[in-house]
């Protein structure tokens, strides 16, 4: 009865909790190119292996399991793009291409049938990003016959620009909701319009195209007329019913980051002007003042956080955690800030030291079981804090694998004058009129349409009762009784 306390089993014991507790994670050298590279692999292959299952038997390509939403595989993808671009590392291509071009749907537009449910603009927009890093870094170009990467981010533009910016309400803007039907369909959120401002800003500089200069402006100068972007700071949203004035004060890192990409991006122009720089470093002030926070425990400013469900948790837990959407927040806004060291290179002496200390913190906290490289989301903390999924291993992986954008040879992303090969369709994606109809067919439910509904489920359960009882007594009148 005590074989359990005999010293081998004391010392296995011993020694599996000594590996869980004080592995010290991913050995990475933030100057050494093939270092970042071999750890990035490890991160990525950690993704695709424990969190992708479209390649099994059975499975839907180009999503994540459940409970993650349609829009987060759209961030793996551009994710895993980027990454294939800064290492060189091809094995990863055919998944990535078969997933982009699994979910476009049937009109070219990111708009899947069986997405109708929970698609906002926001999530179209995330695919339309994975497909623009795809034009913007060569990612190879699908056959012919298939849908091309600057179309498709192009349809999805058009859909945005044409079907739903919505005058009708706080002067502009978009809806976070495509469907009437959606909650959400009253609010109008920060990241489905800086969506639209980036997506801009990156055709107007992938095709010089004025229009979507002209949107690019459009965009950010009705931000500014709201509650919502207010001297650099980008907040969640607002409702209609508040005019868009009174926000959600909530500060998300990918927020911060979509702004100062669609700015950098508009900057890069040729005929980007000095308001546009000013912008950029007003936005990055901002960012790394919030998001990299001076406290000793959060890293004395060397490290990124998720301040307002990392930090606000960890100082007051009333304030909730973070959910499986915000744990993948920081792999875009990490990703948004390296981009901006290429496109205005005044911004890297002040944006990739901060960037190297948060890689070198992320791979410490890759240390998870059963492959010690599971990455965990508070990378602020001394070792593994017990979250993962995508969206923590994707962090890391954009953060790493960033790193290499400090090198030279590393180039920006290219243009249709510099290289750019995807094909484009500047008609792409209009001529889909579907989500007209249903909404034309499926107003947002009302109070009076509540309490219709109350009257006449009450006043048919009153009929089925009394019908009920006619039929008892008649039946028993007429000898039907079997007594």
């Amino acid at each position: 009865m005590f074989r359990f306390f005999s010293p081998r089993n004391i010392f296995l014991t011993l020694s599996i909790f000594l590996l869980h507790s004080f592995v010290l994670g991913l050995d990475l050298d933030v100057n050494d190119p093939g270092s970042i590279k071999q750890v990035a692999k490890t991160v990525a292959d950690e993704l695709l292996t424990k969190w992708y299952h479209g390649t099994e038997r059975g499975q839907i390509v180009g999503i994540l399991p459940d409970p993650y939403y349609w829009w987060e595989a759209g961030g793996m993808w551009g994710t895993l793009i980027e990454y294939a671009y800064y290492t060189g590392d091809t094995d990863y291509n055919k998944i990535i291409a078969d997933a982009m071009l699994a979910q476009v749907g049937p009109n070219l537009d990111y708009m899947p049938p069986n997405q109708t449910k929970s698609e906002g603009n926001d999530d179209q927009a995330f695919w339309a990003f994975a497909a623009l890093t795809a034009a913007e870094l060569k990612f190879p170009d699908p056959p012919p016959q298939q849908p091309q990467w600057l179309a498709l981010a192009q349809a999805v533009f058009n859909q945005q620009t044409g079907n739903r910016w919505d005058t009708d309400n706080c002067g502009g803007g978009l809806r976070w909701q495509i469907y009437n039907f959606n909650k959400g369909w009253t609010y109008k959120n920060l990241i489905s319009n800086g969506g639209l401002f980036l997506m801009s800003a990156r055709l107007a500089r992938f095709t010089k195209d004025q229009n979507y200069v002209f949107w690019a402006n459009k965009v950010y100068d009705w931000l500014e007329t709201t509650g919502i972007y207010v001297a650099y700071h980008a907040y969640d949203g607002s409702d209609i019913s508040k005019e868009c004035k009174d926000a959600d004060h909530h500060e998300w890192s990918y927020n911060n980051g979509v702004m100062l990409a669609g700015s950098a991006y508009v900057s890069n122009l040729p005929t980007g002007d000095s308001l546009w720089h000013d912008r950029v470093h007003g936005l990055l002030n901002v960012t790394l003042s919030h998001f990299f926070p001076t406290e000793p425990q959060f890293g004395n400013g060397t490290i990124m956080s998720e301040y307002d469900c990392e930090v606000m948790n960890i100082k007051d837990p009333k304030n909730l955690p973070c959910n499986n959407d915000q744990r993948s927040f920081k792999a875009y806004a990490t990703r948004w800030l390296a981009v901006t060291t290429q496109l205005v290179p005044d911004t890297r002496d002040l944006i990739l030291p901060k960037l190297r200390t948060t890689a070198q913190a992320a791979a410490e906290q890759c240390s998870g079981a059963p492959t010690g490289s599971t990455c965990s989301q508070y990378w602020f903390a001394p070792k593994f804090d017990g979250t993962n999924g995508p969206g923590e291993q994707m962090s890391a992986l954009s953060v790493i694998s960033g790193l290499l954008i400090k090198w030279d040879s590393t180039l920006p992303p290219v243009s249709t004058d510099d290289g750019g090969t995807s094909k484009g369709n500047p008609d792409a994606g209009k001529g889909n009129t579907d989500e007209k109809k249903i909404n034309a067919n499926n107003g947002p439910i009302t109070i009076s349409d509540k309490a219709g509904a109350w009257f006449l489920t009450a006043f048919f359960a009153l009929a089925f009762s009394l019908l009920g009882l006619w039929l008892c007594n008649d039946k028993t009148d007429t000898g039907w009784s079997m007594l």
